[in-house]
């Protein structure tokens, strides 16, 4: 029995433009915009073909279809990611960096946190990134198949912590929660749990960003903190 077969559109050239001024970059800009402005649901070959004035059909010229698209609007999420040079600044300068503009990156295109885990990482940016990161590791002193489970850690922390953000953006991007009233709401849920309601009256929690900043923070400092031990263990 054969499985299905693999495909993903940086396994092929680009065709080249059936008309003067268009190309696959000019769709792949047209496709984030729409993206920024609507979302996943937003975007559709219909709408697309509307925008760039082409009929959807002219555009299966350039991607076999949606997920193709997908695939090439994805990996210019990469493309703002930034890994300095762990050559010229600490390992853990060079991570941290990393982690923030990846962050910053997801948060700017929300709509990219729903692609990540099924959406194959193949486009030039990420690769990019992959690169350096596994340099960035192996600068560090991981060696072999640890470079990755570094890489691996360092990344689902940062998707662990900005997805559920960019989730809860969406969710409350029509309304704002009244902070005395949600305090209430959440100190009447957890009524039996006294340690949950001493923290409800933190006052930084009217900033729920800064929350999260600081929370973020904590956190990769943390993670990085059990990365160091293990180059000296």
């Amino acid at each position: 029995m054969t499985g299905k077969a693999f495909s993903s559109v940086w396994l092929r050239e680009p065709r080249k433009a059936t008309s003067p001024g268009r190309s696959r970059e000019e769709i792949v800009r047209a496709a984030l915009e729409l993206l920024n402005e609507e979302g996943l649901d937003g975007l559709s070959m219909r709408k697309l073909g509307a925008r760039l004035q082409s009929g959807a059909t002219s555009l299966y010229w350039y991607v076999a279809n949606k997920d193709e698209l997908l695939e090439l609007a994805y990996d210019e999420v990469w493309s703002d990611m930034v890994v300095p040079d762990p050559g010229r600044v600490s390992w853990r300068h060079s991570a941290s960096a990393l982690a923030h503009s990846m962050r910053q990156a997801i948060l700017r295109r929300p709509w990219a946190g729903n692609l990540i885990g099924r959406m194959p990482a193949l486009g030039p940016n990420a690769l990019r990134v992959a690169d350096q990161m596994r340099r960035m590791f192996k600068v560090a002193g991981f060696a072999g198949l640890e470079i990755d489970y570094a890489g691996s850690t360092l990344t689902a922390y940062v998707f662990g912590m900005t997805i559920p953000e960019v989730a809860w953006n969406a969710a409350t991007a029509d309304h704002s929660y009244d902070a005395d009233e949600m305090r209430a709401s959440v100190a009447k849920a957890a009524a039996q749990f006294p340690d949950m309601l001493e923290r409800i009256d933190m006052t930084s929690y009217d900033d729920p960003q800064a929350m999260r900043e600081m929370a973020f923070d904590f956190g990769l400092a943390s993670v990085l903190d059990g990365l160091e031990r293990r180059l000296v263990t």
